[in-house]
């Protein structure tokens, strides 16, 4: 019997690894989660990524975060965090400043126009959460939280 991944997908051979059927199922998963994500954010001209950025800035609070350090901190990979931060500083949402102690860090700081908007989607983004998993209970959501932590352990 085929798996409901097969089935979603149409495929008519079956997957030949349990890993294969496993990642894939992962990929899948969190596409489907990415897309509720993007749905309330596309009104608010952001990425995820931008989202992402704008919460580890209001996290970083007036001493504010280098590029280096939202780099290291990303959900997501980005290859091009400056090209990133361009963005979000043309739209007024962040300042850039050299760091006192160090000339050659450029530290990052939310405007209020970028608290104002973070803040704004705290609501919204946790509504996305509670509605894509809510129907979890917490016992397997920590049951997923620990078997998803021991997955990226082996990578």
């Amino acid at each position: 019997m085929a798996g409901k991944l097969q089935q979603e997908i149409k495929q008519t051979k079956p997957i030949r690894l349990l890993e294969e059927e496993t990642s894939l199922n992962l990929v899948r998963t969190a596409d489907l989660l990415a897309q509720r994500l993007t749905d309330v954010l596309k009104p608010h001209s952001i990425s995820s990524t931008q989202y992402n950025v704008l919460r580890i800035l209001r996290g970083g609070g007036s001493d504010g975060v280098s590029c280096k350090d939202i780099g290291n901190r990303l959900v997501t990979r980005d290859p091009d965090i400056t090209r990133l931060m361009d963005r979000l500083e043309k739209r007024g949402l962040l300042t850039r400043d050299r760091a006192k102690e160090d000339r050659r860090v450029v530290v990052h700081k939310l405007t209020p126009a970028g608290i104002e908007l973070v803040n704004a989607l705290d609501e919204p983004v946790e509504s996305v959460h509670r509605a894509a998993l809510g129907h979890m209970t917490k016992a397997k959501l920590h049951e997923l939280v620990g078997l998803l932590e021991e997955l990226r352990e082996g990578l």
